[in-house]
């Protein structure tokens, strides 16, 4: 089976432009280096699969042409990986059932707490989300392709990354286990983290990310959570061959 993967957000969690800064990516005319929060829709068969709904959900969903939304795997969380739970309303609209939403037992009870309206049935002041959630305890399939959850490290927090055919996205991420390495190596497509030149505590900086492609030789790398000190272009230039920056709107067609 083909499909395709698009790049929703390729930002940091700040997004770049980022508030109150007037940096020379900041303020660059390269439609590229303007960066929403992170998330990858995944399209194929006809069916419409996205990890994590940013708080910039909408505007990446109406920007893409998404047409409709079969379900959503959340990685983790934090703020601008869930802020956008309540944007699936629409695609509610004329679905006989609820949307089903998978994640960890630790991200489904934030997303309760966060969002207690969703899951608390006595609530029917207004429209809200209708969801169906899944703690996951192993691979899913949705729709004919298998997702398989790979637990990796955001500083000391687990969080999930997807590999799902011959291809994966692990993002907000600073260190990967050797369980989750075993299952990352000799990809046709790796969507991986990279925030910045210099080293941080939660996420790989671009030296570290390009350590670990050399180690894991996926044929096709894209770079994403990406913060406002890497320009697109420069950048680009200085990558290895199938190295590339991802950036929001990006599409790849992709094996499954």
């Amino acid at each position: 089976m083909t499909g395709q993967a698009v790049v929703l957000g390729s930002g940091t969690s700040t997004g770049v432009p980022t508030l109150r800064c007037a940096c020379p990516v900041c303020t660059s005319a390269d439609p590229r280096d303007r960066r929403l929060r992170p998330s990858l829709w995944l399209s194929y068969g006809g069916h419409q699969v996205v990890i994590d709904t940013t708080p910039d959900f909408r505007t990446q969903a109406l920007r893409a042409g998404m047409p409709a939304l079969d379900a959503v795997l959340y990685t983790h969380s934090h703020a601008d990986h869930i802020m956008g739970l309540d944007d699936i309303r629409p695609f509610n609209f004329g679905r006989p059932d609820p949307l089903p939403v998978y994640a960890s037992a630790a991200t489904l009870t934030d997303l309760r707490r966060v969002f207690q309206y969703v899951f608390d049935a006595a609530y029917t002041a207004s429209a809200i989300p209708r969801i169906a959630a899944h703690e996951l305890r192993g691979p899913v399939d949705l729709f004919g392709v298998t997702f398989e959850p790979l637990e990796v490290l955001h500083g000391e927090l687990p969080v999930l990354a997807y590999r799902f055919g011959p291809n994966a996205y692990v993002t907000d991420v600073s260190a990967i286990p050797d369980a989750a390495r075993a299952r990352l190596r000799g990809l046709d497509l790796l969507i991986l983290d990279a925030l910045r030149l210099r080293p941080h505590p939660t996420h790989l900086h671009l030296a570290a990310a390009l350590d670990i492609v050399a180690e894991l030789a996926p044929r096709r790398t894209y770079f994403t959570h990406i913060a406002h000190e890497l320009g697109h272009a420069a950048t680009e230039a200085a990558l290895p061959a199938g190295v590339h920056l991802a950036f929001d709107g990006l599409r790849l067609d992709i094996e499954l």
